[in-house]
């Protein structure tokens, strides 16, 4: 269990790791509070045509200047389908439809916590192929010949997926 927080954040009370529901987990020794770390929610989406998949390349850390899927979290009072087309327009310049979804899956690759990815399969609506707010480039990609610096392990894992269904 992750031990990054000591305050509960009802009462400002200390966090103490104890067995609650189950499992251990952080429970504020003055209110009761159960803190839960749970995966943080984020959408991405693949974007293909023909054998090319569209990637960004990371303007921020972590993994800054490697690439990935359009992806970002999911924001307070959005749905992931909210977030696949927000996060593919802000880092793409494009604008797309949702069309189905592609698979829910676990990553463990940012330093302080569990992601719970969303993943999309879109369409191209409208719009310019430019690098957007968080990202350095934008381009297409054979799956036969992705950049080796792909960011994120589970990125790489959707992309071999994606090689492998293209035969």
């Amino acid at each position: 269990m992750s031990r990054n927080y000591n305050f509960c954040p009802r009462c400002g009370g200390r966090l103490n790791e104890r067995y609650a529901e189950g499992r251990d987990r952080l429970v504020c020794e003055k209110c009761g509070f159960i803190f839960y770390q749970n995966p943080v929610p984020a959408a991405a989406v693949i974007l293909q045509q023909n054998r090319r998949i569209l990637l960004v390349k990371r303007k921020f850390e972590p993994r800054i200047g490697e690439w990935s899927l359009p992806a970002g979290f999911i924001e307070w009072g959005e749905s992931p389908e909210q977030t696949a087309i927000r996060e593919v327009q802000e880092e793409t310049g494009l604008n797309v439809a949702v069309r189905s979804l592609y698979g829910v899956y676990r990553g463990k690759d940012y330093p302080d916590y569990e992601i719970l990815l969303v993943v999309y399969r879109g369409e191209i609506l409208s719009g310019e192929l430019r690098p957007g707010d968080d990202a350095i480039e934008v381009q297409w990609f054979d799956l036969a010949h992705l950049p080796e610096n792909v960011a994120f392990q589970l990125h790489r894992n959707i992309l071999a997926e994606l090689s492998n269904e293209m035969g």
